[in-house]
């Protein structure tokens, strides 16, 4: 990263990656992104945007060189709460982004209240200071999410030209 190069660490399931991600890349000259999957934890029966509002509010407190990239919006509700929590980026499909269209592009106000479905995710007071390895990077969902984009590039090297 001091290279200049940009990272994302995608897969993020929990405060403490995104923790690890803010400590691995402190003093970089880039930005560096970490991407909680907000669908996959709701699938789980977790409150997935308590993890970008948690690492959002985290995040808060150190020098802004790790960005937010909310990824596995899976509604308009999750779209217009990260706009609340003024997340720096989103990754949306199409399908939402036609509903966000069809309701003529509506922005959250001061009364806007995401309605969330699952389990809350407690924040966690993070010293955002220490070494990356102090923290817990381990979560079953990005275990399972390696397994699948290993298997997923594997299969692209067994093709037949």
């Amino acid at each position: 990263m001091k290279q200049g190069m940009r990272v994302n660490m995608t897969l993020c399931f929990s405060q403490q990656q995104a923790a690890a991600v803010y400590a691995a890349t402190k003093g970089t000259k880039e930005p560096a992104y970490v991407s909680p999957f907000v669908g996959r934890l709701d699938d789980i029966g977790q409150n997935g945007m308590d993890v970008v509002k948690n690492i959002k509010r985290m995040f808060s407190k150190g020098d802004g060189h790790v960005l937010v990239l909310a990824a596995s919006i899976r509604s308009l509700e999750h779209l217009l709460y990260c706009f609340s929590l003024e997340t720096e980026l989103v990754t949306v499909p199409a399908k939402i982004l036609e509903q966000w269209a069809s309701k003529n592009y509506p922005t959250p106000d001061n009364q806007f209240q995401y309605k969330a479905p699952g389990k809350p995710i407690p924040y966690e007071e993070l010293e955002l200071e220490q070494e990356w390895e102090t923290f817990d990077i381990q979560h079953e969902l990005t275990s399972k999410g390696i397994e699948k984009f290993a298997a997923d590039y594997r299969s692209t090297l067994s093709r037949p030209a």
